[in-house]
């Protein structure tokens, strides 16, 4: 950088001073010929040479030169002879032409010539006619005044200029030279993170950030900016890789103890050692267990491999969440003597109202259905009484505290209607009370909230247990595939590891969210959120608003 502004400097100050001298010369010639024919306007002749006239015939006899006078003059008669001649002493004298009638000065006038000196130098002279008193005969004089005064101003001005020009040039290449270094100074440090980055080392960061306005300040922050970036990106990668390196591990060993399984009983048979039908039925059964375990696992692998890939276009739709919420807590009590309560922000709860138990109807009949979806209450209460599971007696009625009949409830708000699929985000549902029935107590209850936020524009469910919860340290793991919080628990106990990774996966492609918060009083709190289907969640409140709906006593379901 300092070599191209010195390189230009000098071609700007070449071409400065040849074009300054080009014009100081033309002005300075104008000048000289502006001397040179205002004196050959007067009588110059008159000056410099004594005029005496005998017979017709004028003689011209120079005078001594009075001093500082520097003009030449030359004496021609009409017919263009030359009769005098003076120059100064001790300076170039110009060649004057031999001849030079006074039909040539009437056509030449007072402008300006060029005449050649005795030693090279050049002279500007000028022509007029003149009368001797006392004489009818026409001469004329010839002015010529040297240019070596010009030539000393332009010789000088060069000289002058060309000593400026070079302490300019060495100035410059200085101050050029200091300026680059202090501007960028800092991308020396940008040069020694860019030479760690290349050995590999990619938490490097530009510390000495300049002015955002600066140049430089701008190249940092745009560095640090791709830095992070790509360590972001790389470690992304690696943790990819070790998550993948962890799954492939995991799902070949969950793969292999069945495999190994069914594998034993065969040889087993092969080799004859099961021979009774009692023991074959039996191989045969374990067999079967463990080929659907393997077969469920399988499925989950290519449920979740689906969803990473996107193959499926899920179609967006308009879901209400209060029936899922309802319908899985239906299914819950279908299949444990749990208590399940139905919490629901979006109406006022002051208004309900815990009534007695009432007396518990007779179950359905056979031919009893269970209606889904936003009416999917039906059927609700066959399920006032069940019976125990292996029980063959009659069936056993429901605690009076499992009964919570809940009053009608005027709406408050907006209704929880989200974008998404409704198949899916029941199971999302369904996993989500499977692992909280998993790992909490027999007796401990198990709550389904519904609400919204209208600020954020989000519905969500959540699925509330009782159990020992989730520590901090672990909660962003538990959404990885074949993670366990206790390893050493057993796989009839603990599952594969895969519904609350399949869990992420299915919000995440419903534009979802997913967290775990603790209860208060102790267990885990999962919430699923989906962004709130406006229009339909505004014109299903004015429809509950004007048509109250009329809701069943679910049993041991608030």
């Amino acid at each position: 950088m300092t070599g191209v502004t010195v390189a230009v400097l000098i071609v700007g100050l070449f071409v400065a001073g040849l074009g300054t001298m080009v014009f100081l010369r033309s002005a300075l010639d104008a000048s000289l010929d502006s001397q040179v024919e205002q004196l050959s306007n007067v009588d110059v002749w008159s000056a410099t040479f004594d005029a005496k006239t005998e017979n017709g015939t004028t003689t011209f006899t120079a005078k001594s030169k009075a001093p500082g006078v520097n003009y030449s003059v030359a004496i021609y008669d009409a017919r263009g002879k030359q009769l005098a001649t003076a120059v100064p002493d001790g300076s170039d004298q110009p060649v004057f032409p031999e001849s030079f009638p006074t039909q040539e000065t009437a056509v030449r006038g007072t402008d300006a010539f060029s005449l050649d000196g005795t030693d090279g130098s050049g002279f500007r002279a000028s022509v007029s006619t003149f009368v001797v008193p006392g004489s009818t005969a026409l001469y004329t004089q010839l002015v010529a005044l040297p240019t070596t005064t010009g030539d000393k101003i332009l010789a000088t001005y060069l000289g002058i200029y060309s000593v400026l020009a070079m302490l300019t040039i060495i100035l410059g290449a200085v101050g050029t030279r200091w300026l680059v270094t202090l501007a960028f100074r800092s991308l020396g440090q940008v040069e020694s993170t860019a030479m760690s980055i290349a050995a590999g080392d990619f938490s490097q960061r530009l510390t000495d950030i300049e002015p955002e306005h600066t140049e430089v300040g701008r190249l940092k922050l745009a560095i640090n900016a791709m830095l992070g970036r790509v360590d972001a990106a790389l470690g992304a990668r690696d943790a990819t890789v070790r998550q993948m390196r962890r799954f492939i591990g995991d799902a070949s060993h969950e793969l292999r103890t069945p495999l190994v399984t069914v594998r034993g009983y065969a040889e087993l048979y092969r080799m004859g050692a099961i021979s009774s039908d009692e023991d074959i039925a039996q191989a045969m059964e374990r067999i079967e267990k463990e080929a659907i375990r393997m077969g469920v696992m399988v499925e989950d692998l290519l449920a979740l491999t689906r969803l990473d890939e996107r193959r499926e276009e899920v179609e967006l739709v308009a879901v209400h969440l209060r029936p899922i919420a309802y319908d899985a807590a239906l299914d819950v009590r279908a299949v444990s003597s749990r208590v399940v309560r139905v919490v629901d922000s979006t109406r006022d709860n002051s208004t309900r109202s815990h009534a007695p138990a009432a007396p518990t109807p007779a179950p359905p009949g056979p031919g009893a259905k269970r209606r889904s979806g936003s009416g999917g209450l039906t059927g609700a209460r066959s399920l006032l009484r069940r019976r125990p599971r292996g029980s063959t007696g009659p069936i056993e009625p429901l605690p009076p505290e499992a009964l919570a009949p809940v009053a009608p409830e005027p709406p408050v708000g907006l209704e929880p209607i989200v974008l998404g699929d409704e198949n899916r985000i029941r199971q999302v549902v369904t996993n989500l009370l499977a692992n909280a029935r998993r790992y909490t107590p027999d007796d401990s209850p198990i709550e389904l909230g519904v609400g919204l936020d209208e600020a954020a524009r989000i519905g969500w469910i959540d699925v509330i247990d009782h159990g020992p919860g989730i520590p901090d340290q672990i909660k962003h793991q538990i959404f990885q595939r074949f993670w366990r919080a206790d390893n050493s628990r057993t796989r009839e106990t603990g599952g594969s590891g895969l519904g609350l990774a399949i869990v992420a996966s299915i919000v995440e492609a419903l534009h979802g969210t997913v967290e775990v918060l603790d209860t208060p009083g102790g267990g885990a709190t999962f919430r699923i959120a989906f962004p709130l289907a406006e229009d339909a969640a505004r014109a299903a409140q004015l429809s509950i608003e004007t048509q109250p709906i009329d809701r069943l006593d679910l049993p041991g379901i608030e």
